[in-house]
């Protein structure tokens, strides 16, 4: 016990740091490889490394001898066997600057897609006048809306949208919320807005619509079915009658505030810690 106590005492800010980069590189050559023949294999790997030393310690001596000689041999099978994954890796990390990318650049990445998608999504379904409610989580979750509805998980894109949202389909009735990158869920239920000077035109769409952002910081994109107008709803308040390069800059700008706000939090927290 005091040598594991000790081991802790000796972890410098360097030790932390070293760690942390193996950590992550692991991490990403663990994305590389997910749901790929790759991953199976890599399982087939611990299964022998632990079985090794078992065997030799239950005294399987046979077992032990065949293990070892494997696992000699099993390097230069590797090579051969992971030649198309460690290929892909290295094309990977040449594309995506796989260690010079930093975080702000793939969050702005993610954000630039969301606007693009949804934004096309929204033009294309105004088009053919169908409608739509589509809510994007920011800062509160809204997991108990999640919960109403039909678990997606899936990458935004306009096509999944505008498929969600087709008439007599059985998602297109109700509310897809995204969060991040990834549409969660479809089909689900909305708060209706508790505005009695509503203009009565607006049907339970814009109301659904509305009501979410009256109880959340959610940005929520709304297709009239009758007319095919496109209206956003944020903080409690209703904007009608957009065109897509409007509705665009409306969800880019939503998310730039969001940052800025988080930014002068910060600032302004260690100003006083320095005061």
């Amino acid at each position: 016990m005091q040598d594991i106590i000790n081991i802790f005492r000796n972890i410098g800010i360097w030790d932390i740091v070293d760690m942390a980069i193996v950590a992550f590189v692991f991490y990403k050559l663990y994305t590389l490889i997910r749901e790929t023949r790759a991953e199976q294999l890599i399982k087939g790997i611990l299964v022998l490394l632990v079985a090794t030393p078992l065997s030799e310690v239950l005294q399987l001596h046979v077992i032990h001898w065949i293990l070892r000689n494997t696992m000699t041999v099993g390097l230069i099978a590797l090579l051969i066997v992971f030649q198309p994954e460690m290929r892909r890796a290295l094309e990977y990390i040449g594309r995506t600057k796989f260690l010079t990318k930093s975080i702000a650049d793939i969050e702005q990445e993610e954000i630039q897609r969301l606007v693009e998608e949804v934004g096309e999504a929204a033009a294309s379904l105004s088009r053919q006048k169908i409608g739509a409610l589509i809510v994007i989580e920011k800062d509160t979750g809204l997991n108990e809306v999640v919960e109403t509805g039909t678990l997606i998980t899936g990458l935004v894109s306009r096509a999944l949208l505008i498929n969600i949202f087709i008439p007599n389909t059985p998602l297109h009735d109700g509310a897809v919320v995204i969060r991040k990158n990834k549409i969660m869920a479809a089909g689900c239920f909305l708060p209706l807005t508790e505005n009695t000077y509503l203009n009565k035109e607006l049907g339970t769409r814009h109301r659904a619509g509305l009501g979410i952002t009256e109880k959340s910081d959610s940005l929520v994109v709304i297709v009239s079915e009758e007319t095919g107008a496109i209206s956003i709803a944020e903080n409690g308040k209703l904007t009608r009658y957009l065109d897509v390069d409007t509705l665009k800059k409306r969800i880019d700008s939503s998310f730039e505030m969001k940052d800025n706000q988080q930014w002068k939090f910060w600032k302004y927290k260690w100003r006083r810690k320095n005061d």
